[in-house]
């Protein structure tokens, strides 16, 4: 099983600046863009744009998914965002988000993809889990909370 702490890096973790979502998600991708497995930024945020255009990614309990298969990621890479405030996102639930995870896999990834997006939904509902994220003062204490998450349902 692919481990989510494993997915991510305290550059990858980040408090974002901007209100508007595609400036956050701007951020995001510029952030994921560092991880050797992107090769291709631009393609990156054209598929991350065209997604959002089909469906919001704004899921509810101020949580957004944004996520892409496509050729130019080599291996699953995960990003976080953070806006306690919360952005306006046009999420299904109307709210605004105030975590982004966003995620980019290879085309060939398909079925442990959704099993990882299907993870981290489940993660994200527990309460608990998202305040420990939006409070964690450092990106290692985002990572560990996720390793800790691990370690018990191991």
């Amino acid at each position: 099983m692919i481990k989510l702490s494993g997915m991510l890096s305290e550059e990858r973790c980040i408090d974002l600046m901007s209100s508007k979502k595609e400036n956050a998600l701007k951020e995001l991708v510029f952030a994921i863009s560092k991880a050797k497995q992107v090769n291709d930024r631009n393609e990156f945020y054209r598929a991350i744009m065209e997604r959002e255009k089909i469906i919001s990614t704004g899921i509810g309990i101020h949580i957004a998914v944004p996520h892409v298969k496509i050729p130019s990621v080599t291996d699953f890479v995960m990003a976080i965002g953070r806006k306690s405030e919360g952005i306006d996102y046009d999420s299904l639930d109307g709210k605004p988000v105030s975590i982004i995870i966003m995620i980019g896999a290879n085309e060939s990834q398909r079925d442990q993809y959704l099993k990882v997006l299907a993870r981290i939904v489940l993660l994200f509902k527990n309460s608990q889990f998202r305040r420990k994220i939006i409070n964690a003062k450092t990106s290692a204490a985002i990572i560990k909370a996720f390793a800790d998450k691990e370690k018990e349902s191991e």
